[in-house]
């Protein structure tokens, strides 16, 4: 099935990269805080809306659509470096999600995949690496996220695969050289509601999982 959409977090700010059709589905009113436009096929475009998320703290929704989106989605890459990860949700035998806190926000484990690696084998050695777990039953993909950053002054795209993950452990040990300060188990719909310092693509990985997507 071809994708419909695509979600960017650049700076915690979502770029929606859709069809006509899928921009008025979305239904954002272009203004002074929501960027609606179409594509004109120039990567320059591209980059001013990147600078304009950058710069103006007031955007809040970038929406750029173009009936070619596979078109759209290869000239955004190609204003980056993409990189991709893989991580995972993982829920203990009594439901509890494992979340750890570093570098001032929340987060789940994940990392970069490896050469030869698949996402999957990826998603679970980056489970074991952080958190210390054994014994890790790889369960079902749930969501492709994207975010954006800078490294040593160069644009990266991360895409990152997610999937869901049980164990019956609950002993937990922090992989600190990853800056990993504190490991909990939480009931997920009560942390979530308590609104934790949490990336808004994290959240979406969460919500898929409790959905089944």
């Amino acid at each position: 099935m071809r994708q419909q959409k695509y979600k960017i977090y650049i700076n915690g700010t979502p770029v929606f990269l859709t069809t006509a059709a899928g921009a008025a589905e979305l239904g954002y009113e272009p203004g002074k805080t929501n960027y609606v436009a179409p594509y004109l096929g120039k990567k320059k475009m591209i980059r001013q809306y990147l600078d304009l998320v950058d710069k103006n703290k007031q955007v809040q929704n970038v929406v750029l659509y173009h009936n070619q989106l596979d078109a759209l989605w290869a000239d955004f890459q190609g204003c980056f470096t993409v990189l991709e990860a893989a991580g995972g949700y993982v829920r203990n035998d009594t439901g509890e999600l494992l979340v750890f806190f570093r570098r001032d926000s929340w987060d789940m484990p994940k990392g970069k995949i490896d050469p030869g690696e698949s996402p999957e084998q990826a998603a679970k050695r980056e489970v074991q690496e952080e958190t210390g777990l054994k014994e890790v039953e790889l369960g079902s993909f749930l969501i492709h996220t994207y975010h954006s950053y800078r490294q040593n002054g160069e644009k990266i795209l991360k895409k990152t695969w997610w999937y869901a993950m049980r164990t019956g452990e609950s002993a937990v040990i922090p992989q600190v050289e990853e800056d990993i300060e504190e490991i909990r188990w939480v009931d997920p719909v009560a942390w979530l509601r308590s609104e934790p310092a949490v990336y808004p693509n994290i959240r979406e990985v969460i919500e898929a999982g409790l959905a089944g997507v």
